[in-house]
């Protein structure tokens, strides 16, 4: 194994794990027995997505998050290894930018369905 980095998980009472830069940051954790969201295990969903509040990942091309995700700090933690010290957010509390809210550009009005009149 190459270098190791310290992963903390700032939402998560700051529990840290050290992290190979070879090694999926969700494989430290869940090796020190603690349990986070996880779906496909190679970058193709969003389950375990989190976000990089500090630090540098190094993470394919090619996964499941677009441009604005990804603009917005969000990783993957099944494809993501550490290139630096992180500080992370991790599960659902963490996806305040991973999707848009179709309600968010109507400020919340949703107008009233407009049926058949007999």
């Amino acid at each position: 194994m190459g270098n190791t980095h310290q992963v903390v998980l700032k939402n998560r009472e700051y529990l840290s794990f050290d992290v190979g830069e070879d090694e999926a940051i969700i494989d430290a954790v869940e090796a020190k027995g603690h349990l986070l969201p996880i779906g496909c295990r190679y970058g193709g969903c969003i389950t375990c997505a989190a976000k990089l509040l500090e630090g540098k990942v190094r993470q394919p091309n090619g996964t499941a998050l677009n441009k604005r995700q990804s603009s917005a700090g969000y990783i993957l933690l099944c494809v993501a290894r550490p290139k630096t010290d992180c500080v992370l957010e991790v599960g659902v509390e963490s996806h305040d930018k991973l999707y848009v809210n179709p309600f968010s550009v109507s400020g919340g009005y949703v107008p009233p369905l407009k049926g058949n009149k007999k």
